[in-house]
């Protein structure tokens, strides 16, 4: 059995909710509603959780004091926070939900603000232990963020906010050389394939993807590639160490490539060439009709 964290002294007449509300669309899980209703959640206890009437009584009267839900809407609704004997910041918050069908969600990445929307802190949680949320239902629970991970010592009494970290849309970054280089076409056809065709990388993921290979008649080989960011942090590569393999996966260059703060922006893809000398290709007349470039670890 889990027990809930009390934020409020027994008998408090007092009680109210302290922080905003947050609100994500849920479009891919109910496609047909009547975008004008209002839907009420229902307070639903995780079957773990031991409470007691008092408890059920402060559950229900925060639920009741939050804004009705559009369809097709997921909401975190911030109750309470506080710190506790360790210095963590403990959030109580209501996950809320206008679905139709039942809710159940996996790791999610929180960001806790201010009243000005400044980001006191930010963590993945598992929401599986949440268990599965029953349609149009409101379920409370505790989030912890670790006193090392807080960017404040005084956490804000008032209008502080615990939304969803959403990744914004994947988008396609050229650099000014490209820009200039590509006709229009050719820039097309290329945020096509970056923010249609190819699936994001995962959240918190930095990867490579191959983009073309040729090898010049002087016998350099110059390799594209596409420089993938799904971290919410602005990367910067001072140096990638490459090796390409082909068809065959057999080994056709490897070399080290000072970049010069070559900067891929959070959740961008950029393309980048590299070229490899002749003294470097350790494979004559390679098949590239598959081919993979990867980094040196």
């Amino acid at each position: 059995m889990r027990n809930l964290f009390r934020f409020f002294k027994r008998g408090e007449q007092n009680i109210k909710k302290q922080g905003l509300d947050s609100t994500i669309e849920s479009e891919e899980r109910v496609t047909r509603e009547d975008q004008e209703a209002s839907i009420s959640p229902k307070l639903s206890l995780h079957p773990d959780w031991e409470a007691t009437e008092e408890d059920r009584y402060v559950y229900q009267f925060l639920n009741n004091s939050c804004a009705p839900l559009k369809p097709n809407q997921v909401s975190l609704s911030g109750a309470n926070l506080t710190k506790d004997e360790n210095g963590n910041a403990v959030v109580t918050a209501l996950v809320r939900t206008s679905l139709s069908t039942p809710l159940t969600l996996d790791v999610m990445k929180l960001v806790l603000m201010d009243s000005e929307k400044n980001i006191i802190a930010k963590k993945s949680f598992n929401f599986k232990e949440l268990g599965e949320i029953p349609p149009a239902s409101s379920r409370p629970w505790q989030f912890t963020f670790e006193k090392e991970s807080l960017k404040t010592k005084d956490l804000p009494k008032e209008n502080w906010t615990l939304a969803f970290q959403v990744a914004p849309p994947h988008k396609l970054d050229l650099d000014e050389t490209w820009e200039n280089n590509l006709s229009e076409n050719e820039k097309e056809s290329l945020k096509n394939l970056v923010e249609k065709e190819m699936t994001p990388p995962k959240d918190g993921e930095v990867n490579f993807q191959s983009l073309q290979a040729d090898q010049a008649k002087n016998g350099n080989l110059h390799i594209s590639l596409l420089l993938r960011n799904g971290t919410d942090q602005d990367v910067t590569f001072e140096q990638i160490p490459l090796i390409v393999e082909d068809a065959m996966g057999e080994q056709v260059a490897e070399g080290v490539f000072q970049t010069k703060d070559l900067l891929i922006k959070a959740y961008t893809t950029k393309p980048w060439t590299f070229i490899f000398p002749a003294s470097l290709i350790q494979k004559e007349n390679a098949d590239f009709s598959r081919w993979r470039a990867y980094p040196n670890q």
